[in-house]
């Protein structure tokens, strides 16, 4: 029954040997040693009737023989008391052995487990995050690899090697979270209301692993190809109501919140929320410049272009810490438009590469490792616009950059360990689509996502670019501006056989060209979306493996990954989260209306996230 219950492989040997004794200090009571004892034969019971094996010297009694034969007249008429007694002494003592020593064996398989949950010594961890990513996502670019690489079907992704388990990713306020109360999940380990920024349904802080591994004299990073204020990253670095408070969150990033700075290395786009609205490519409220904040205040290191990046990439110089890199206004471009702007924005793994190389050159003496977080950002962002061709970019580029960490784990002297998961799947995704009302097909075409060589964000830009171009005297014709589009999507999707229809439609109503674009991939691929927000599936867990890591296999909560995360670099966050009530506790509380805004705001983040674009645009900031 013990050993069903409790994973002991000895367990069952030490039962035998519990057993053994008991067995041979009975028959020691009744059998004392004798030296005229003959040796019997392979064959020969042990307990055998022919008494001339005992030598004439033998120490036995006739009382004792027949007591062991089961022929004394005790046996018949009632044994003695006294015999009684010490055979059932016997076997009491023989019980509590035999549980004594289950007790003990029990206890060293658990202090050996619990040792093995919590390493001592240096080490480093490394959490990504593929947010909007749902298991529909990876059967996708599983497929659309093995077509574009001519590989054999049982070829995967670096990812399905490491396949951990899933997580359930429902929030506080609802059963479809939102990236902000995601990651608050992760950074905390702790449920909240979807738009919270490591806040609690309360409205107090809670301390984030980050802030604690810094105070626990780790080295820090963020990674990401949204903008860095963004609800992860920002879940990680600062505590505000809501996530659009990004003008705030930018100011804790660099230094300037409740704790002082706790990231040393940043790597992302939104450069506008670090700028003064006195300056073009500004997207803040207010004057104050937070780059030169973070530059005099707070002895970051800044770089904004590709160029700059470019001085650290591969360690061709060292990275001097801290460092804010900001390279781009808004988000980066989808992978899929990136690669076509390689001189202009690094991509995701060359960031990872260059963070780890850094953190781990800056830890090089010390007894700490580093904590970093990567995110593949806007594998999430093209599941809000259901553009198939975009998100299977986005999950190769993170796999890639996957691969970057789990080859680095294996070759470091430092142990490690990398656990990636997602914050919730974006758009509903299947990878099969009813195109009729006859019975479906079973089939889907990667074909047409390898002939698109754009986003359909991005050719809807270079539509509205081009309409913005043209004099208000000289409006284009009806005609040509349908010709103008037929050459985009036969030049940008790969797509020869558009509809007049198709075509008719995307002139009539030009600000609806990006889900009109994307609907003519998915449709002739026969990819299906279900939603352009959140879903509320599972979504995988991968790890490198190593110490702990058995906590998060399986179906766990999202709230489990983020236990796992200070438990192994062993970092006291419940210490920051007093700290912070107690700096934060003067702030004022939301108002009821003002939280129903909050929760608003949460909901409607992708919506105002382009409203910003816009405006960007309208002011003529170059985000391509």
């Amino acid at each position: 029954m013990v050993s069903a219950i409790y994973p002991l492989p000895h367990a069952a040997g030490l039962l035998r040997s519990s057993t053994a004794c008991y067995k041979m200090l009975a028959l020691r009571k009744l059998l004392p040693a004798s030296p005229s004892l003959g040796h019997a034969s392979a064959t020969t019971p042990l307990l055998a009737d022919d008494r001339r094996r005992l030598s004439a010297d033998s120490a036995m009694s006739d009382s004792e023989d027949d007591a062991l034969r089961g022929d004394a007249p005790s046996t018949h008429s009632g044994r003695s008391w006294h015999l009684r007694l010490r055979e059932t002494l016997i076997f009491i003592w023989a019980l509590l052995a035999t549980a004594g020593v289950l007790i003990l064996a029990v206890w060293m398989s658990h202090k050996s487990q619990t040792n093995l949950e919590k390493p001592s010594g240096k080490r480093n961890l490394i959490f990504m995050v593929s947010d909007g990513m749902g298991p529909a996502s990876l059967s996708l670019t599983r497929s659309f690899r093995q077509y574009t690489e001519g590989l054999e079907f049982g070829d995967t992704l670096t990812l399905d090697k490491h396949f951990w388990g899933s997580s359930r990713t429902r929030s506080a306020s609802s059963l479809v979270t939102d990236s902000a109360a995601g990651a608050t999940a992760f950074s905390c380990a702790r449920k909240s209301y979807n738009g919270a920024i490591s806040m609690l349904p309360d409205q107090t802080p809670c301390g984030t692993v980050l802030e604690a591994a810094k105070r626990a004299g780790f080295m820090t990073g963020l990674v990401v190809t949204t903008d860095i204020t963004d609800a992860t990253p920002a879940c990680f670095s600062a505590h505000v109501d809501v996530r659009e408070q990004e003008d705030e969150i930018a100011l804790q990033q660099v230094g300037e919140g409740p704790l002082g700075r706790v990231v040393d290395l940043m790597f992302g786009g939104g450069r506008c929320h670090f700028l003064p609205n006195t300056t073009q490519g500004s997207c803040r409220a207010d004057d104050i410049d937070v780059v030169g904040i973070a530059q005099e205040k707070h002895e970051f290191t800044y770089v904004d272009d590709r160029a700059g990046f470019d001085e650290f990439w591969e360690g061709r110089s060292d990275v001097p810490l801290p460092m804010l890199g900001l390279f781009a206004p808004t988000d980066i471009p989808f992978e899929l438009d990136r690669r076509n702007m390689n001189d202009v924005y690094p991509s995701l793994s060359e960031m990872a590469k260059t963070a780890i190389k850094a953190l781990e050159k800056a830890t090089a003496n010390s007894d700490k490792g580093f904590f970093l977080m990567i995110e593949g950002s806007r594998i999430d962002h093209a599941g809000h616009i259901n553009d198939p061709a975009a998100q299977v970019r986005e999950v190769l580029e993170y796999d890639k950059a996957f691969k970057i960490v789990v080859d680095y784990l294996e070759e470091s002297k430092t142990p490690g360990v990398l656990v990636a998961t997602s914050d919730h799947e974006t758009g509903g995704l299947s990878v099969a689509r009813q195109l009729t009302p006859e019975y479906p097909d079973y089939l889907w075409y990667p074909a047409v996502l390898a002939n698109a060589s754009s986003s359909s964000l991005y050719l809807a830009h270079k539509l509205h670019e081009h309409l913005a171009s043209l004099p208000a005297s000289d409006a284009q014709s009806d005609k040509d501006l349908k010709t103008y589009i037929k050459e985009l999507i036969v030049s940008d999707l790969g797509i020869l056989d558009a509809s007049d229809e198709e075509v008719s439609t995307i002139a009539k109503y030009p600000v609806a060209a990006q889900p009109l674009f994307a609907r003519m991939v998915s449709t002739r691929a026969q990819i299906g979306w279900s939603t352009h927000g959140h879903s509320a599936v599972d979504v995988n867990i991968y790890s490198s493996g190593g110490p702990g890591t058995d906590a998060i296999r399986g179906n766990v909560e999202n709230t489990d990954v983020g236990k796992f995360l200070r438990e192994y670099i062993d970092v006291d966050v419940d210490a920051i989260t007093l700290e912070l009530r107690e700096k934060m506790e003067r702030r004022p509380k939301t108002t009821a209306a003002a939280a129903a805004k909050v929760e608003s705001l949460g909901q409607d983040h992708w919506a105002s996230h382009e409203d910003m674009v816009r405006h960007l645009e309208q002011e003529g900031v170059e985000l391509f």
